[in-house]
């Protein structure tokens, strides 16, 4: 599964597969959802990944974070990870300022650490007012601000978020591209999935997954 990083790479993928069983035995068979992709992802990058509905963005997603396992193909990793799921990934009972404690312990980040940086994401994506709100007691768009500003809090050298953007105002999807905006000034590295790509000229670069293959341009 891993290997080695060329010099300026931080993230690296190469002859991923991947493939499903579907349906009801006896008639199961595999479905193949990649065909050997290839990826690659560069000190200071902006890199977008988009395709239909279908094309395995999610999935490659998932294999470049670790969560889960390709059927063939090897993977590089360099630094601290940070991954925003299509689905946000939290506790209903917890609170937003209980998420950031927990995810920060996990980091290992100091307590004044954490409660610092937790400070700034409050401020930048403006959802501070929300800090003792229950999860489930959460709108869309800010449950959708506390699925980016977990995947921050670390501060990682690679941010792989998968439709980060759904569901926020059009004011905070401009603070998001400023966020981004400074990550690629300070050397780190994003890989965006989504369905289209409106922006293009905020992107250094595009993937298209196209036939279970990975298509720049």
């Amino acid at each position: 599964m891993s290997g080695r990083l060329p010099d300026g790479v931080v993230l690296t993928a190469a002859g991923i597969v991947k493939s499903y069983r579907r349906g009801v035995w006896p008639v199961r068979r595999a479905v193949l959802v990649l065909r050997g992709v290839d990826v690659e992802l560069a000190e200071g990058e902006v890199v977008g990944l988009v395709g239909e509905n279908g094309s395995g963005k999610s999935t490659l997603m998932r294999i470049l974070v670790g969560e889960l396992a390709p059927d063939a193909g090897t993977i590089a990793r360099g630094g601290r990870i940070g991954y925003c799921p299509q689905d946000p990934v939290v506790y209903e009972r917890l609170t937003c300022d209980e998420h950031f404690e927990l995810f920060g312990r996990a980091y290992s980040l100091p307590g004044h650490a954490e409660q610092t940086t937790r400070a700034e994401i409050y401020e930048r994506l403006g959802f501070g007012r929300y800090a003792a709100t229950r999860a489930d007691r959460l709108s869309g768009g800010t449950l959708a601000k506390l699925n980016l500003g977990l995947a921050l809090l670390a501060d990682p050298e690679v941010l792989l978020l998968d439709e980060p953007y759904a569901g926020f105002d059009f004011d905070t999807y401009l603070k998001f591209w400023d966020l981004v905006a400074e990550r690629r000034r300070a050397g780190r590295s994003v890989l965006i999935v989504s369905h289209f790509v409106t922006d293009a000229e905020r992107f250094d670069r595009i993937v298209h997954l196209r036939d279970g293959k990975a298509v720049e341009g």
